[in-house]
């Protein structure tokens, strides 16, 4: 099939694609945007997690039919050109980004709650980022990254 969807902000067109292939197979080898990354392919991990139509999923549990004419952001599209968005820059600034292979779904999932939560608690945090798995850290300078730019996000 050909699949016609708009990556981060601009119109995208995959040719050849298998509809019950997964949005994050077609993210990655058709369109060239390896951000997201493929871990455990059961929607467990939390790794491959874009902007599906302004909602968090997991891209390896989305069927390429099912983004036909929908918009998909992915942790490429967070930052505006050589800028990155204060959830990535707080990542880098408080050592949050270990091995990177969680950080991209993490990004998305933690952008995801501060544009809809701008000022959540440390139990929010822990809820809206229980569905992404890190195997490097102990987690708290991941909830530091976003305590920051929680505060960085309410002064810009």
């Amino acid at each position: 099939m050909r699949l016609n969807l708009t990556v981060n902000g601009r119109p995208h067109q995959a040719d050849e694609a298998w509809e019950g292939e997964s949005l994050l197979h077609v993210l990655r080898e058709r369109l060239g945007l390896p951000g997201s990354k493929n871990a455990c392919e059961q929607g467990e991990c939390g790794s491959c997690t874009v902007y599906l139509d302004d909602v968090p999923v997991c891209s390896c549990m989305v069927a390429a039919g099912q983004a036909q004419g929908r918009a998909v952001r992915t942790v490429e599209g967070l930052a505006d050109g050589d800028r990155l968005d204060a959830v990535q820059q707080s990542f880098v600034d408080s050592g949050a980004v270990q091995c990177g292979f969680c950080t991209p779904g993490l990004l998305v999932q933690a952008h995801d709650l501060i544009e809809r939560n701008p000022e959540p608690t440390d139990a929010e945090i822990r809820e809206s980022l229980a569905g992404n798995l890190c195997r490097c850290t102990g987690y708290e300078k991941i909830m530091d990254a976003v305590r920051l730019a929680a505060q960085r996000k309410a002064v810009s």
